[in-house]
């Protein structure tokens, strides 16, 4: 029998294999890579000396010849909770110095039960990915551990806040996790994602691609959207993420972290009052309009390499937290296509789901026109955009800087898909299209028929923009609560906010709508 000072010692030699994982050779290659291991991970991550631990001990069950020489404790997952500024988090890490980060049917055990307390306990999951996919020893059993995590991720949708970060490769069934989740964070030149890798590909459809260009970070930021941050290292990677954190409640029934503001509410900025260019044709860059009139500048972006064209993400008002849709006319003149509609629906909707406000800054000139758009289906992705917004029941605002034209003034939180409170500035144009456009549609014949067909149509435009183009009409109708100045937009949003706060509005009774996928 050990004896007690055995026992100590014992226990001590297994934390320091659980500390070391596949040990110092296999930590110093990691490292030669630019990536950090998973207990760094963990370590930057958490507050200081708040992290614990579960599942320290665990190690596989595998019966394939020569695996039982070769358990190693924790089994390539690190999992725990700690706190984030204070505030409950679970997380989990994969090891990739152990048997490269594969999941196990042990290891995923870990992540399941990790994510099942979470959601007991009503606190976000972060998920740090690097792993080489599903361990080939344990067949089956290990391929019952990715859909059990994925049914985790499913019903946490919308309870809490689900999070994950690629530091390094994800490939196969493996990539549907974070698919599952609500944010992804990809860090350049050190992770990938793919369901099927180059050397498929080549032999399967001919095709000849680097890893890097099928799945790199910056082809999910830019190309796909499969991401939603891009990072230089796994230190920036997160960075972003306790950042996020910052913006969001823990679970679905709790507000978003309120902070003491120290920017003062009735702040007025006068450049909002120029920006708008007086030509309806020439661009300016809307988020320089929202770091004017949120706090302290301070604009937390989403996204912010795909579908420029629309621009989202989090920031404050008067210490609130605030989700921001807004069309950006420097990009594709801030119309709205496939990519940005789906880009736009997803965040609201992440937003309604953990009550968060939706501030909407509109300048629009319609859906993007083109047979790519129409045979790639712009009218289901379109209706994306519709169906959160309406379904939306968190206080929702919209102010519109210039452009509504159409069908896309009606989607971008209008008046009439339940919006609580909607103003326009001075510049604003509300009308079923352009002046030009619809000069040529209503008067064509008589614009032909004159005797300078130049000067008439110049004059048709001019009387069609004076009468259409202008934010009264709609005003006068109650589409619009007012017309405002832009410099008071921010004094104007905080005190609308601030009436909506304790705002409760039901669905009608059902399982789930259909949303148009």
């Amino acid at each position: 029998m050990k004896s007690k000072k055995e026992k100590i010692e014992e226990l001590s030699k297994k934390r320091e294999q659980a500390l070391l994982g596949g040990g110092r050779e296999r930590i110093g290659k990691i490292h030669e890579t630019g990536r950090l291991t998973a207990r760094e991970r963990i370590h930057l991550l958490f507050d200081e000396g708040s992290f614990q631990e579960m599942g320290v001990f665990v190690t596989h069950r595998s019966t394939w010849p020569g695996m039982a020489e070769k358990k190693i404790v924790g089994d390539g997952v690190v999992c725990g909770q700690g706190t984030i500024e204070g505030r409950l988090t679970y997380a989990y890490a994969q090891d990739f110095t152990v048997f490269g980060g594969s999941l196990s049917e042990s290891n995923a055990g870990k992540i399941i039960r990790l994510m099942d307390i979470a959601l007991d306990n009503g606190a976000p999951v972060v998920g740090l990915s690097d792993s080489g996919g599903a361990r080939i020893q344990e067949g089956v059993a290990s391929l019952a551990g990715y859909a059990s995590i994925f049914l985790r991720n499913t019903l946490a949708s919308g309870v809490v806040p689900q999070i994950s970060a690629i530091m390094g490769p994800s490939a196969g069934g493996a990539v549907y996790s974070p698919a599952l989740t609500d944010f992804i964070f990809m860090v350049e030149g050190t992770s990938h994602m793919f369901i099927t890798g180059p050397g498929v590909i080549k032999k399967v459809t001919h095709e000849d691609v680097t890893q890097e260009d099928l799945g790199g970070a910056r082809t999910h930021n830019t190309k796909s959207g499969v991401a939603h941050f891009l990072a230089a290292d796994d230190e920036e990677c997160i960075e972003k993420i306790r950042r996020l954190l910052s913006f969001l409640p823990n679970n679905n029934l709790e507000d978003p972290p309120y902070i003491h503001p120290t920017d003062d509410p009735l702040r007025m900025d006068p450049r909002l009052n120029d920006i708008v260019p007086d030509s309806a044709k020439d661009p300016y860059d809307i988020k320089e309009v929202i770091k004017m009139i949120v706090d302290d500048g301070i604009f937390f972006e989403v996204q912010e390499l795909f579908a420029m064209n629309l621009v989202i993400g989090y920031a404050r008002l008067n210490g609130h937290v605030i989700g921001i849709v807004a069309n950006q006319p420097n990009h594709l003149a801030g119309v709205l296509d496939i990519e940005s509609s789906v880009k736009g629906a997803r965040f609201i909707r992440f937003c309604d789901a953990f009550n968060i406000p939706l501030v909407t800054f509109e300048d629009v000139p319609g859906f993007l026109p083109g047979t790519d758009q129409e045979w790639h289906g712009i009218i289901k992705h379109g209706a994306k955009l519709i169906f959160a917004y309406c379904e939306a029941t968190v206080p929702k605002l919209t102010v519109i800087t210039r452009k509504a034209y159409g069908g896309a003034y009606c989607v971008m939180s209008s008046k009439h898909i339940r919006s609580d409170y909607n103003v326009a500035w001075p510049t604003a144009e509300l009308a079923v299209m352009g002046a030009e456009g619809a000069a040529d549609i209503l008067y064509g014949k008589e614009i032909e028929a004159a005797e300078d067909p130049d000067a008439e149509r110049q004059r048709r435009i001019e009387h069609y923009a004076d009468t259409f183009e202008n934010p009264y009409v709609a005003a006068g109708l109650g589409y619009l609560d007012d017309v405002i100045m832009p410099d008071n937009t921010r004094p104007m949003l905080i005190h609308a906010l601030e009436n909506l706060l304790n705002k409760r509005q039901q669905l009608p009774p059902k399982k789930h709508g259909n949303i148009p996928l």
